[in-house]
């Protein structure tokens, strides 16, 4: 077997993808909120040119710089993390989603995870009496 054959070929246009959509959200906000590009720079510590480049969805950005943004911004973190979920999936992410009610899909995410989490531990701290048969108790 060729040392390449054990690796799935990575569509690297993804991240071209996920940097447009989250570029095109922090813009929105950051115009939506009265927020200039030089004040976001300046809470990120950057340039404004590096602004309009993560705004731009810029291939030379870093999803890390993203993520900045967006947190600096207070802004929900689904348009990347629901990005990646899809592309993960090989799905395209559904762009009118980026502009949709994002908070309420990620509580309902993290209550979903939580629950699930949470079935699990009180099965598996069950007492197995619990879980068999009830004629297996005295």
């Amino acid at each position: 077997m060729e040392p390449d054959d054990k690796f799935a070929a990575v569509d690297t246009s993804i991240f071209r993808e996920i940097k447009l959509l989250s570029g095109e959200r922090i813009r929105h906000e950051r115009t939506l909120r009265g927020i200039t590009q030089i004040d976001l720079a300046g809470n990120m510590g950057g340039s404004p040119r590096w602004v309009r480049e993560i705004e731009a969805g810029a291939p030379g950005t870093k999803l890390e710089d993203h993520l900045r943004a967006t947190l600096c911004l207070g802004m929900p973190t689904g348009h990347i993390a629901f990005s990646i979920l899809f592309a993960g999936q090989r799905m395209r992410f559904p762009r009118q989603l980026i502009y949709g009610d994002l908070p309420a899909i990620e509580r309902k995410c993290i209550e979903m995870i939580s629950d699930s989490v949470l079935t699990s531990l009180k099965q598996d701290l069950s007492p197995q009496w619990r879980r068999g048969d009830e004629s297996d108790q005295i």
